[in-house]
């Protein structure tokens, strides 16, 4: 199944239902060489902002769900685990090269339960706004770091794979809104 982002017109050639695909023990690869060149540098960069973005992004939906059994909370329990495995994306790719994630991450941490909180308190509607605004800000941010950084091609289908993961959460959380089923 593709998905199609009705904004770009475009097809996205990555199956968005999947929440977290499967990844075997052969999968991890120590990728450790010398970070002195401009391309390994834009690669920890790019990884570490990655990394601490998904992290933001799993702490709104995770303080976003309600104790209500609807199908809202459900996809944001879904959303949540799926925004988890692209952290851990991340962090594998950044141990696989010998680097740490950021120190400053606890910061990012700390606006995703704002955001997540704030947005929860406000209803469903803004909820909804919420993830529509912090997931197109994703995909942009996606679609700069595609662009910028000469990443290897199982990093890249990676990030590819996200991107495409977050053009769903942006259908689904318009559905939702254009549907008016907010209870």
């Amino acid at each position: 199944m593709n998905d199609f982002d009705k904004d770009t017109g475009v097809t996205m050639d990555y199956d968005s239902s999947i929440i977290r695909p499967l990844m075997h023990n052969e999968d991890v690869k120590m990728r450790i060489e010398p970070s002195y060149s401009t391309r390994l540098r834009g690669i920890k960069k790019g990884l570490l902002t990655l990394h601490t973005l998904e992290l933001m992004a799993v702490n709104i939906y995770k303080y976003q769900i309600t104790k209500k059994a609807n199908e809202l909370n459900r996809q944001l329990v879904a959303a949540m685990c799926n925004e988890m495995t692209h952290f851990q994306d991340f962090q594998v790719k950044l141990f696989e090269h010998g680097w740490k994630p950021s120190k400053l991450r606890w910061a990012y941490w700390i606006v995703g339960f704002l955001f997540g909180n704030f947005s929860r308190i406000l209803g469903a509607k803004m909820t909804l706004k919420l993830g529509i605004w912090v997931e197109t800000k994703a995909v942009n941010h996606y679609s700069e770091l595609l662009e910028k950084i000469d990443w290897d091609g199982e990093t890249r289908r990676i990030i590819e794979k996200n991107q495409a993961d977050e053009y769903g959460h942006i259908n689904r959380w318009r559905s939702f809104l254009q549907s008016n089923d907010l209870r």
